[in-house]
């Protein structure tokens, strides 16, 4: 990876890349979050039907929290590909 015109390189040794797909299996508990929002019949997610704050920043939250779970697990099959290859 190139920043700022000098050549970057990540070095995940040993049990990192594991780590990092471990984190991918933590992240999976969004699915379950966002379902449960989405049926949520306390009042808190919808008002008269329509979406309210509390819905948007969570779901919003869960999303964003995902995204960055994804890339970490990408990050961390990258870098057991590369292990297994050296080794």
């Amino acid at each position: 990876m190139k920043v700022g015109g000098t050549m970057v390189v990540f070095d995940l040794r040993f049990r990192w890349p594991w780590v990092l797909l471990g984190v991918v299996l933590v992240n999976c508990v969004w699915v379950t979050f966002v379902k449960n929002l989405v049926a949520d019949g306390s009042g808190l997610a919808f008002d008269d039907g329509h979406p309210t704050a509390y819905f948007w920043v969570h779901l919003t939250l869960a999303v964003v929290s995902f995204v960055l779970g994804t890339v970490v697990g990408v990050i961390g099959l990258r870098g057991l590909r590369a292990l297994r290859r050296t080794s």
